[in-house]
């Protein structure tokens, strides 16, 4: 029975890993379709050779890559149009949160954020109403590694990042102007730095202190909202805010 009861286990957990697994390629490949929109050529597509980037690191398949960019393009016309959108939303506190997804079912997708938002003291806001609170930034997560702080900070600053802010142990976000943000992966990577993702998106122009309580309250919606299928990213304005 002991023996039955183990590979009941085993298939359990590799049935959940499966389909964590099977959500995050379903997430890439919209990632991918929606970038693809503007070329299928990575070369001249920045936005879609991150995609494919992040995609890769997370060893999603070529042919599945593949398959979504043709379904960017409308090579492949299977499948439902995929939309991008950002959505404004206030968190527990009134804390300001965007809201980056890719779907391919707006009205499923928009009950289903409300219901997060709706269960976690959260709401949705329109007009403009958080967004104008962020501007637009490269965002790249490395691995610092034995750097040290202070000489990861002198490599940041000479790479001509705009900021940075630690994320964990080891892990640190770096931000960038938009336009730049290649050029200060590149330099990055020449200081033997481990880049583990890179992407456009949003950083809060000022942010707000709340305390532990409501930090702990904001958590539990961002990370609700990072696990529906369609959100992309989500970004908030908490001070000295560490994802895990």
């Amino acid at each position: 029975m002991s023996g039955h009861s183990k590979w009941s286990t085993i298939k359990h957990k590799k049935a959940i890993t499966d389909a964590r697994k099977a959500n995050t390629f379903a997430r890439l490949a919209r990632d991918i379709a929606v970038a693809a929109r503007s070329g299928g050529d990575p070369e001249a597509n920045f936005k879609l050779r991150l995609a494919i980037d992040k995609a890769r690191s997370d060893n999603m398949p070529n042919q599945n890559i593949e398959r979504a960019i043709k379904r960017g393009t409308g090579e492949l016309k299977e499948g439902m149009q995929i939309e991008e959108a950002v959505w404004d939303a206030y968190g527990p506190g009134q804390v300001a949160v965007l809201i980056k997804v890719a779907m391919d079912n707006k009205n499923k997708a928009l009950m289903e954020i409300k219901n997060i938002l709706r269960a976690n003291q959260g709401k949705l806001v329109e007009g403009g109403g958080v967004s104008w609170q962020f501007k637009k930034t490269g965002i790249i997560m490395i691995d610092g590694g034995d750097a040290g702080k202070e000489n990861l900070e002198m490599m940041l600053i000479e790479s001509g990042a705009q900021d940075y802010r630690q994320e964990g142990k080891n892990r640190y976000l770096v931000f960038t102007i938009p336009s730049e943000l290649q050029n200060i992966r590149k330099k990055l990577e020449a200081e033997s730095i481990e880049i583990l993702e890179e992407d456009l998106g949003y950083l809060a122009k000022n942010v707000v202190e709340v305390n532990d309580k409501t930090k702990a309250s904001c958590r539990k919606l961002l990370e609700e909202l990072r696990e529906n299928d369609n959100v992309v990213a989500v970004y908030n304005n908490i001070k000295n805010y560490v994802s895990n």
